[in-house]
């Protein structure tokens, strides 16, 4: 398919999926320029306030299940043989590294670019203050690292009181336990895989009350701050744009060289449709059949490491998420006027390439995961709620460019994997000519 089909089909399958999205938003822009020229805007503001908040206590009421049950599968599954687990091993090494230079390129951009700067003089002064006393709370306890140390061991009132840090620790151990008990593990693993289903499918629910969330929480933004609110952060959007092109054309390229003989052009030539449908439905698990077709079909990857590698891929490793939630994390910080020493910005990067893991393959998942971040600064959603909507209301515009490296690096593994194992087909990825069509 020529390239500028290829951005048609792209372009066509965006407004498809999110036309509703981009009705909400500039409807919100419209509503909120409204509110602000009436008499009783206290009221409407009020009411735009509460649909939002309900929104995004929507998203806060997945979380849990939704980590536990995507840790847990997607770990467990890593041990079913010795030839899976050998692959398995090697895709963790690659999927951890190119996760770890997104974290390192997010928070460099980030601490550099500076985009919450724009948004601060919108924050409330006493929000602010309250948030940076909170996060001075956390980095004060740093002194004592035993008792830190202690706070993450699991005890029972961690699940009551909704502790992240420590749910996160006892579940990878589960996981890690169920990996290696041998197919013993498979009725557990069978009901965590219906949880992760079942809370992936309200997830998708959620997402389709996407419309009115975006309506109020946008409406509700300008009504407050002016749409000048809006265009202020248009640094965030670039600095999420510019970490990933990073990723695309720099990282990616770099691993192919090191670890593998495959040219990045003719990979990228290879899985262009899937690249462009990633674009259009900012979702990973929708570009699956199409991610499995361009790389079985044009790449030359062996049906076995694509059947085993990809969808792992779709469901755990998203490392444009990473990137974002990085970026997302450490301007709202900078929004709140939060100082951020060293050790802070580390336990950010972690954070969030732990919760890239978690993160739904549908669009806007990573802002579900990204709760556990701010648990791990001591934040709550509530607490910077007002920076949180700026930066949501604008989400459908970072989404679908985050979208594409998540499924690249997918292929890009899957490349790797397959030219290690000797089981990559050279002649079919160089040879257009024989290329069947996926879309």
């Amino acid at each position: 398919m020529k390239i500028h089909w290829q951005i048609l089909v792209a372009l066509g399958l965006g407004v498809k999926r999110h036309w509703h999205i981009i009705f909400a938003l500039i409807a919100g822009v419209v509503m909120g320029l409204i509110v602000q020229t009436l008499d009783n805007k206290e009221v409407w503001i009020n009411i735009l306030g509460f649909v939002g908040q309900a929104f995004i206590r929507l998203i806060q009421m997945v979380v849990i299940p939704l980590v536990a049950s995507a840790i847990i599968v997607g770990i467990a599954s890593l041990g079913d043989s010795k030839q899976l687990g050998k692959i398995g091993m090697k895709m963790v090494l690659y999927y951890t590294l190119i996760t770890i230079m997104a974290v390192v390129i997010g928070s460099t951009l980030a601490l550099s670019i500076n985009p919450g700067k724009n948004i601060q003089k919108f924050i409330s002064h006493q929000q602010a203050v309250e948030v940076q006393q909170q996060v001075q709370v956390m980095q004060d306890d740093r002194s004592n690292l035993g008792q830190i140390y202690l706070n993450m061991i699991p005890n029972a009132s961690s699940l009551a009181k909704g502790e992240l840090a420590p749910i996160l620790l006892f579940v990878i151990v589960f996981a890690l336990a169920l990996a290696t008990i041998g197919e013993i593990n498979r009725p557990v693993v069978s009901f965590f895989e219906s949880i992760f289903a079942a809370t992936m499918k309200i997830t998708d629910w959620i997402m389709w009350a996407a419309t009115p969330g975006v309506f109020a929480l946008t409406a509700y933004s300008v009504a407050i701050s002016g749409i000048k609110v809006l265009f202020d952060t248009r640094f965030y959007i670039l600095t999420v744009i510019v970490g990933l092109l990073i990723q695309l054309f720099i990282v990616y390229p770099l691993i192919l060289r090191i670890f593998s003989k495959v040219n990045f052009k003719s990979l990228y030539r290879a899985i262009a449709e899937a690249m462009m449908v990633a674009f259009g439905t900012a979702s990973s698990s929708a570009t699956l059949p199409v991610t499995i077709a361009c790389c079985e079909r044009r790449a030359g990857i062996s049906s076995k490491i694509c059947s085993f590698v990809l969808p792992l891929g779709a469901t755990m490793h998203m490392d444009g998420t990473a990137l974002f939630q990085t970026i997302a994390v450490i301007t709202l910080c900078q929004a709140y006027g939060v100082p951020l020493d060293i050790f802070s910005v580390i336990q950010i990067c972690i954070l969030a390439a732990i919760a890239s893991c978690a993160a739904a393959g549908i669009p806007s998942g990573g802002w579900i995961s990204m709760i556990l971040i701010l648990s791990g600064l001591g934040l709550s959603l509530d607490q910077v709620g007002q920076g949180f909507t700026f930066l949501f209301a604008i989400d459908r515009i970072v989404d679908m460019f985050r979208t594409v490296p998540n499924v690249t690096s997918d292929a890009v593994v899957a490349s790797v994997i397959a030219s290690n194992e000797g089981e990559l087909d050279y002649d079919l990825l160089g040879n257009q000519e024989v290329w069947k069509e996926v879309v």
